[in-house]
């Protein structure tokens, strides 16, 4: 998919629930939820890291989230492969199993314009399930807009956490038809 299908896709989604954008400016912002999966820690984190059964393939280049993958190890690529083409969308920081896994991603357009994305999921143990909490923290240059961006880039992140949910709780991403 173009970059520029990227962008038109990210700046015409609405979405009614959005993670919360808790700062924004022209050079940075940074979207958090919380949220309660009722799944053990170590299903959500199984689940978690086989992104291609529940990213939204319509937010690849692909356009198939079949072809996306997660080496869940630091150093490890999320990255997307298909035909010849591969695309590095980020980079494992940190994995701890069951508990943590930190992403280098600057996603879409994002990637483009050279700024520095890094994104969080903190799971948690709770009474029904898993506390899961999200952070998706972005940096850039003074001219770079991300305040403007923010709420799309959120819209899309809150599809994609509500996409996580139901296919760790159901074993299908897409919400069930009327």
């Amino acid at each position: 998919m173009r970059t520029s299908v990227i962008v038109a896709l990210l700046m015409g989604l609405s979405c009614t629930t959005h993670a919360e954008v808790k700062e924004a400016g022209p050079d940075h912002f940074l979207s958090q939820n919380t949220r309660t999966v009722h799944v053990a820690p170590a299903k959500l984190y199984a689940a978690l890291i086989d992104i291609g059964h529940w990213w939204n393939g319509k937010h690849t280049y692909s356009g198939d989230a079949a072809h996306l993958s997660i080496q869940a190890e630091a150093g490890g690529c999320f990255c997307e492969r298909w035909n010849d083409q591969s695309v590095a969308h980020g980079r494992v920081i940190w994995a701890s199993p069951n508990h943590l896994l930190r992403l280098d991603t600057a996603l879409g357009p994002l990637q483009n314009m050279a700024v520095q994305g890094v994104m969080t999921f903190v799971l948690k143990p709770a009474p029904d399930g898993t506390t899961l909490q999200f952070e998706y923290r972005v940096n850039g240059a003074s001219n770079s807009g991300l305040d403007k961006l923010a709420p799309d880039v959120d819209g899309v992140m809150m599809e994609q956490l509500q996409r996580l949910q139901r296919f760790a709780e159901s074993g299908k991403a897409d919400a069930a038809g009327p």
